[in-house]
């Protein structure tokens, strides 16, 4: 009897004997919450994991400051500015060097397939730290000779074999913007949701694949500091300085701009929001329906209980437990399972999905939500519990 389990020697909660009473009615609940909680973890990660992969390279660079043009949007469609800004950057005391970087996307033939794809070509000066890597400024040095590229063996197959081609010691040459060149070498940069691969050149390749560039303009300028420089009181006192055909940010900054991009003007962040709101939506009527069924089934026993002394707010807490519960069973499977599937997304995609904290803690919030505010809908249903209905 329900009566039998409110009695305080009882040490199972009347909410999980309620709940376990029809193990079918809880598994199909269980089954709901976990596929609402699955679904919120792949739209969220599918998110925030386009978000990161916008600023793969943007993370990487070996820089505490930024210069671009203001025309800039995105990494998507860099505008250049005078190379000269870097030189009058180095009249501040604060700045340790600088380095210029071309940034552009060119066609790249598929030596294998010979069709062609867009490639982001980054051109530097061979020996200037570009990346936080150290042991790739050593690679960077076989890009000296004219027409010698080094490209990302974590970019997409569509551009070729070439990682493994190159591991068997054969020589890989191609076009690329209808220019000749050969593979001196492999990096490890990995595609963004902007470029589906990369090659790294010197300026002189990179202004021979592009010869009607100006060569005194560049599309970055990464600014290093000298140690213990301040880098919001260094970008205010070039920002004062310089002309305005340049913007700086701090690194960090850098990369909230180029993820507000994505965010603000494209409709990708809508488009997976939305998706996780509909795992939402559908994860509440699965637990009103099913918490509503058992408050319906029961309501005899709680006007019972009315009628001996048990004040409602008490049986509102049975109510309310049962979703606290739920909200606990269904997530842990659904965490599980989102676990399992961004390890299928990265060795898929290449994007940089995982599972952290802030994710983890943002869908059990929802769920918990989910599940209590269903049980508080459910609850109205006591309401109708009339102790005059036990006679």
């Amino acid at each position: 009897m329900l009566l039998d389990h409110l009695w305080p020697n009882r040490r199972i909660p009347l909410a999980w004997l309620l709940l376990t009473r029809q193990p079918g009615r809880l598994l199909v609940a269980l089954a709901g919450i976990s596929f609402a909680g699955i679904l919120m973890f792949l739209q969220l990660g599918f998110r925030d994991g386009l978000f990161d992969a916008s600023v793969t390279l943007h993370k990487r660079f070996a820089a505490d400051l930024v210069l671009v043009s203001p025309r800039t949007m995105s990494s998507i469609a860099m505008a250049s500015f005078p190379r000269r800004r870097l030189v009058q950057v180095m009249a501040d005391p604060d700045v340790a060097g600088t380095t210029p970087v071309h940034w552009n996307f060119l066609l790249w033939r598929n030596p294998q397939t010979r069709s062609t794809r867009s490639i982001l070509a980054v051109g530097f000066e061979p020996g200037d730290p570009l990346f936080t890597d150290p042991g790739l400024v050593e690679r960077t040095r076989v890009l000296s000779q004219r027409g010698r590229v080094l490209f990302d063996s974590l970019s997409r197959p569509e551009f070729g074999p070439i990682a493994a081609w190159y591991e068997q010691g054969r020589t890989i040459e191609t076009e690329v913007a209808g220019k000749r060149v050969r593979v001196a070498g492999l990096v490890e940069l990995g595609p963004s949701f902007g470029a589906d691969g990369n090659l790294l050149t010197s300026s002189e390749t990179f202004l021979q694949l592009m010869p009607g560039l100006p060569s005194g303009s560049i599309e970055l300028g990464l600014i290093r500091l000298m140690p213990g420089a301040d880098p919001a009181t260094v970008a205010a006192r070039l920002k004062s300085h310089l002309p305005e055909d340049v913007a700086i940010y701090s690194k960090q900054g850098f990369v909230e701009f180029e993820k507000n991009y994505w965010r603000s003007s494209t409709a990708i962040g809508f488009i997976f929001t939305l998706g996780a709101g509909m795992g939402f939506v559908v994860g509440s009527v699965i637990v009103y329906q099913i918490l509503h069924s058992d408050v319906s089934d029961h309501l005899p026993e709680y006007a019972t209980l009315m009628a001996m002394g048990y004040p409602l707010p008490q049986l509102l807490g049975v109510v309310a437990r049962e979703g606290l519960l739920l909200a606990l069973l269904g997530y842990l499977p659904a965490w599980l399972a989102g676990q399992g599937l961004y390890t299928v997304i990265r060795s898929g995609t290449k994007l940089p999905v995982a599972m952290d904290g802030a994710r983890s803690l943002l869908v059990f919030g929802m769920i918990l939500t989910m599940c209590l505010g269903s049980a508080l809908m459910a609850m109205r249903k006591l309401g109708d519990a009339d102790p005059a209905e036990i006679f």
